[in-house]
């Protein structure tokens, strides 16, 4: 990967993008599907531009780029089956399949029609449960928000007045594209809101109502931050928009675009992957908006696989349940297709990983795959391998339970562990909508990672980190169906979480007594492998001084 940056540089560069072709595709009817459903409007100059691209990188090959994405490709190879039924049976039938590139421009054209969208209405989502279609604009006169009505007959909530006329000024703003000052009203405007002052009578109002208008406050935030090419400020305003309102597609997809800016792509794509299935969820109809979606999502993959240098992957699709004697041959056929990646390979087994080729998610079941990795760094490997291991996730640079580290300990941790194992656990859940181990595992994770960087001293990590985990909680029960258990413990941890927001202590919080709990299983399991191996130990030791007098009688 010498000329990674180099080649970074040229794929992102509009007319001089050029990309190995023969890069692993870890969609393989991706391209397919698209053809076949974005056929008109701004989708069919999508997959024109995508036919030009293909040209140019025939053309435009560059010797040492195509060398350097070339090993990187045979590193990141994805293999696909003929036949769904066979799949597993016959390792033979797996086929590398090329993974296409997406051009920078293809993506920038799909945020501006599902990003940046110009909302000028206010969605009281919750007005019916799950599907919203009733919607009250911020920039009309009072006399147009008393019409406004909800599918049931009712009349929706006025909003303040105040609060209409500064919404009026901050979208002006945002046309006129002096995104600074829509910037400050829209602030000005979330005040308001955390003050009360969001709808003339508030006591004749759900609380899901106001929800929604700071939702769409946050949303705007988010992108006029990312009009000023700030995406760090956009950052915590794509949290709490989803934090508010986890069922409108749009804020899951712009925070994915909030992540694509930072560069960090495996977010990035369980964002896009979250807001595609929302999006059918909430009755979502037009098949287009879910194909672009999909193909953000794969975009996202594949910027993540390109750029990992640290471990490699497979996607196998499978059919029926895989039993340990396939996963060991998955594993044998790993390490011969990526032999620099083989120190340690790990194959998931906690959920089932989809990819953004499936067709609509009500009409079809998707496609089941297991993910296998293979490390660089043994250690890395084994440390995945051993958090997978527990029924709860643990992120903890503690050895022993109620033994904390000291700072320079906790530094070495994160230093040697820490900032590898972070990444891995982000992309196995870029294509895993749900975990059979425990539906509040991906916020536990990064509520256990806030902690680590509390630790570490750096606080404006920490709170985006537990923003980024409340969102990942707010959306889970429209993930999956939860227990009444999981619902108790879902809850704990949103309290909490707020609290450490709000300046408490982070100290016997649910995740915390969760590691200790974990920590004290590895414990007692340390302590009772070391007794039957000392058992063993005596055994031997007595079998041998028995042989021993048996030989000496003999002899005598």
């Amino acid at each position: 990967m010498g000329g990674k940056n180099k080649t970074s540089q040229q794929r992102h560069g509009s007319k001089k993008s050029n990309v190995a072709a023969n890069k692993l595709n870890d969609s393989p009817e991706a391209l397919q599907e698209v053809k076949n459903h974005l056929g008109d409007g701004a989708a069919g100059n999508i997959m024109e531009r995508i036919k030009m691209a293909e040209k140019k990188k025939k053309k435009k090959s560059d010797a040492v780029n195509t060398v350097s994405r070339k090993r990187k490709a045979e590193d990141n190879e994805k293999l696909a089956v003929k036949e769904e039924e066979t799949t597993l049976e016959s390792v033979n039938q797996f086929i590398p399949t090329p993974l296409s590139h997406i051009p920078l421009k293809i993506l920038m054209d799909i945020e501006m029609e599902l990003v940046y969208t110009d909302e000028e209405d206010i969605s009281f989502e919750f007005a019916e449960p799950v599907v919203s279609t009733s919607t009250q604009s911020a920039c009309h006169d009072s006399k147009k928000a008393d019409a406004a009505s909800a599918p049931d007959g009712s009349t929706l909530p006025q909003i303040d007045k105040q609060l209409q006329m500064t919404l009026q000024e901050a979208s002006a703003c945002y046309r006129q594209k002096n995104y600074t000052a829509a910037a400050e009203q829209f602030s000005t405007a979330l005040e308001l809101c955390s003050k009360g002052a969001a709808i003339d009578h508030p006591f004749e109002s759900s609380p899901e109502d106001i929800s929604s208008i700071a939702s769409f406050i946050e949303t705007k935030l988010v992108t006029c931050y990312l009009k000023l090419k700030k995406p760090d400020d956009a950052l915590n305003h794509s949290h709490r928009s989803i934090i508010l309102n986890p069922a409108y597609f749009r804020n899951h997809l712009r925070q994915a675009a909030v992540f694509r800016c930072l560069e960090r792509y495996s977010e990035a794509a369980r964002s896009a992957m979250i807001a595609d299935y929302m999006y059918w969820l909430t009755g979502g109809t037009e098949q287009h908006i879910s194909k672009l979606i999909k193909l953000y999502w794969q975009a996202m993959i594949e910027e993540a696989i390109t750029r990992e240098e640290a471990f490699s992957v497979m996607y196998t699709p499978f059919a029926r349940e895989v039993k340990a004697g396939k996963i060991n041959k998955i594993k044998d056929l790993f390490a011969k297709k990526h032999p620099d990646y083989k120190e340690r390979i790990y194959t998931d087994p906690h959920g089932l990983h989809i990819l953004p080729q499936m067709a609509g998610w009500p009409s079809l079941p998707p496609q089941k795959y297991l993910l296998t990795l293979g490390f660089r760094n043994k250690h890395i490997g084994k440390v995945l391998e051993r958090w997978s291991s527990r029924k709860l996730p643990i992120f903890s640079d503690r050895k022993a339970p109620f033994c904390p580290l000291t700072s320079e300990e906790t530094k070495r941790y994160w230093d040697n562990t820490g900032k590898s194992v972070v990444p891995v656990i982000d992309f196995i859940r870029s294509t895993k909508l749900t975990d059979n181990r425990c539906a509040c595992s991906p916020g536990i994770e990064k509520l256990h990672y806030a902690s680590l960087l509390g630790r570490l001293g750096r606080a404006e990590e920490q709170s985006q980190v537990i923003n980024q985990a409340m969102a990942e909680l707010a959306t889970i029960p429209y993930l999956q169906d939860i227990s009444q258990q999981d619902a108790k413990l879902l809850q704990s941890l949103m309290a909490d979480a707020m609290d450490i927001l709000e300046g408490r202590s982070d100290k016997g919080r649910v995740w915390n007594k969760i590691q200790q709990i974990g920590l004290i299983e590895d414990y007692l399991y340390q302590v009772e492998d070391n007794y039957l191996k000392n058992k063993r130990l005596r055994i031997a030791r007595t079998q041998r001084m028995r042989m021993k007098r048996i030989q000496d009688a003999q002899q005598r």
